[in-house]
């Protein structure tokens, strides 16, 4: 069993047993159908992945690992809000006609700022800094912008990371407001832990911890007989990840240079239905 599996069975088994369940209260999302999408909810979820020592991939069903990368490249590296730049179609439903969300997500990522060094966006400052000031703890980067809200198609859900070196190792928290923990846990996990795993590697160090923080850590009322036999199977050890070394540059890593292998996984869970 990897670590991701058994943070994932634990978070999960919290939730069914002692989570607050939202139904009969005012909640925003609707399924297809126009019913309420109620949940069972935890706030204030915490979860470490070491990724020094292994590749938190969930095994008891597959992540597409690629795919999330490709996701978090559109964002950090095309910086675009454009569905038309990522090759899943994950983002459909939240775009207009001309394919964009809005002033979100890679939007916010490459909005330049002054700084005393010069005008950088948010990504820009992050590799500033890991290589000049790698143990400065202002390493920070936010995709919540207040004035903007009114023009993204949704509120960002991932929404701030803080980098922190310690000794040789670059860590980093991941602040989520909300998570549909079964479509999205293992989904952003992965993402983050492959962009922390790039940041390390072009700025010269280990990679570390990724600390992640969800406020509101759910399961949907129409997942939760999903989830329970989900983590009822049997689960496989954590695949082995490799980063082509020779890219040193942030903007030249492809989902091509992410190398999984004995990726072992459960039986794939197809059509899950999402709330809106």
């Amino acid at each position: 069993m990897s670590t991701a599996d058994k943070l994932f069975i634990d978070m999960c088994r919290e939730i069914i047993d002692n989570g607050f369940s939202t139904e009969g209260e005012k909640v925003r999302p609707k399924w297809e159908d126009g019913t309420y999408a109620y949940t069972l909810k935890k706030f204030g979820v915490v979860n470490r992945y070491d990724l020094s020592k292994e590749f938190p991939a969930l095994t008891l069903r597959r992540t597409y690992i690629k795919s999330a990368i490709d996701e978090v490249l559109w964002i950090w590296q095309k910086k675009s809000n454009n569905i038309k730049d990522l090759s899943s179609h994950i983002w459909d439903s939240w775009a207009d006609p001309d394919g964009s969300i809005g002033k979100a997500y890679g939007y916010q990522m490459g909005v330049k700022h002054v700084y005393k060094e010069g005008m950088m966006d948010q990504v820009d400052r992050v590799l500033y800094d890991l290589k000049n000031n790698p143990y400065s703890r202002r390493i920070i980067t936010n995709i919540y912008v207040h004035q903007d809200l009114h023009e993204m198609n949704l509120y960002p859900c991932a929404y701030s990371m803080t980098f922190n070196v310690t000794g040789n190792k670059l860590n980093a928290i991941l602040n989520q407001r909300s998570q549909d923990v079964l479509a999205a846990n293992n989904w952003n996990v992965v993402q983050y832990a492959a962009l922390l795993h790039m940041f390390a590697q072009v700025s010269g160090f280990e990679v570390g911890e990724l600390v992640h923080v969800i406020a509101d850590a759910h399961i949907y009322d129409r997942h939760i007989p999903i989830v329970k036999e989900l983590i009822s199977r049997q689960a496989f050890p954590a695949p082995k990840f490799k980063l082509n070394p020779d890219i040193k540059d942030f903007y030249k890593f492809t989902k091509d240079d992410f190398i999984i292998e004995n990726y072992k996984y459960g039986e794939e869970i197809k059509n899950i239905p999402i709330a809106i």
